[in-house]
């Protein structure tokens, strides 16, 4: 069981991909305990990805809404796919820390 996955699609065809829940093999399999950390505390703020990012939410919780397109919320134990090219404003409900890799 990976987890149930909600994909919003955005313009240019571009979409956050959330899998909420995943199980150890599928965050072993991705490698996601060897990437990188960052947290922040509650805030909003706007942010671009120049890059995909994938992230696994380690605490906290988040909506991010893209310019245009829905809100997401998401947090611990999310595992979280972002695409290239998409500007949105991060809304930071519960101070969130998160492992995470660009690709």
């Amino acid at each position: 069981n990976r987890g149930h996955r909600i994909q919003l699609q955005l313009r240019m065809g571009k979409e956050i991909e959330v899998v909420s829940q995943p199980n150890e093999d599928f965050l072993k399999q991705k490698g996601v305990f060897d990437w990188g950390t960052w947290g922040c505390g509650v805030s909003k703020f706007p942010w671009h990805y120049d890059s995909t990012e994938s992230a696994y939410v380690l605490e906290g919780k988040v909506t991010v809404i893209p310019d245009g397109g829905e809100a997401v919320t998401f947090g611990k134990g999310d595992f979280v796919t972002f695409p290239a090219g998409m500007s949105c404003t991060w809304d930071v409900h519960e101070p969130i820390q998160k492992h995470f890799m660009f690709f």
